[in-house]
């Protein structure tokens, strides 16, 4: 059922991006207003992802460089890993989407354009006119109280049994999914996740669940990690900085097949 939360205030808290470095935090930002067919959205968690740790350092990806143009644009709120309550929806909207006032939403980090042969073929991350939420002005990001999901884009409710800070994480355990998926494991093969931040330990998990590798190695530099890659289902642990890791993982590995996931920036 469609309506307004009426206690939206005029204002909110929000964190602004203006340049590398320049991050400010403001009582006095307008909340943003629904667009005709859309949702707003009251943020109740926000994930912290390494793209908002590089684009606040300057990384060039982001800012541009003699390789990249510039993608942000800035002025912009950041934010990509979130989590909310619906606090305006039209009739239509609702009964197009299937969500309603009060719901525990998120939404795809990228907003596709659905129109490019990508989109067209289903495969919407590669799409070629896409935006993403907390870098282009078109989607303000979940640093702040509210925030819109615009038509274009694709969103999930979440039981309200999942709190909002594990809400929060659905995100990047989907993109860590969807390169396991990816990978094409196979029954009894070896693989070796590099790296056990975020995108790692959702990698560990998935594989666990999906129970057709034989043996699964978590790679990372801090015991602390590894510890956790182990509470998410490794079967081994490596430190690179206390072990060769090629001669170990052969040896652990044998002459089994093994697969490599890479997720040292994450």
């Amino acid at each position: 059922m469609g309506t307004i939360d009426r206690d939206v205030p005029e204002f909110m808290d929000a964190v602004v991006n203006y340049a590398p470095k320049d991050y400010r935090f403001s009582h006095e930002v307008g909340v943003p207003k629904k667009p005709e067919s859309g949702i707003l959205v009251k943020v109740t968690g926000c994930g912290i992802c390494a793209s908002d740790v590089k684009c606040y350092e300057g990384a060039g990806r982001y800012w541009g460089d003699s390789v990249n143009e510039k993608w942000v644009q800035a002025p912009i709120i950041p934010g990509h890993e979130f989590v909310g309550e619906v606090a305006d929806i039209s009739e239509k909207d609702s009964d197009r989407l299937g969500i309603n006032i009060g719901d525990q939403v998120t939404s795809e980090q990228i907003v596709a354009c659905n129109n490019c042969l990508y989109c067209k073929k289903g495969k919407r991350w590669l799409c070629q006119e896409h935006d993403i939420y907390g870098f282009r002005k078109a989607v303000p990001g979940a640093f702040s109280q509210y925030m819109v999901f615009p038509e274009k884009a694709r969103n999930y409710k979440i039981a309200k049994s999942v709190e909002p800070k594990h809400a929060a994480y659905t995100e990047p355990l989907a993109c860590a999914i969807h390169g396991v998926g990816r990978g094409r494991v196979e029954m009894g093969d070896t693989v070796v996740v590099s790296g056990s931040g975020a995108i790692g330990l959702g990698m560990l998990t998935a594989l666990k669940v999906e129970n057709r590798a034989s043996r699964i190695i978590a790679l990372d530099c801090s015991d602390e990690r590894l510890e956790i890659a182990r509470n998410c289902g490794a079967d081994i642990l490596i430190n690179p900085l206390k072990e060769n890791v090629v001669d170990s993982v052969k040896v652990c590995a044998g002459p089994a097949l093994f697969r490599i996931a890479e997720n040292h920036a994450f």
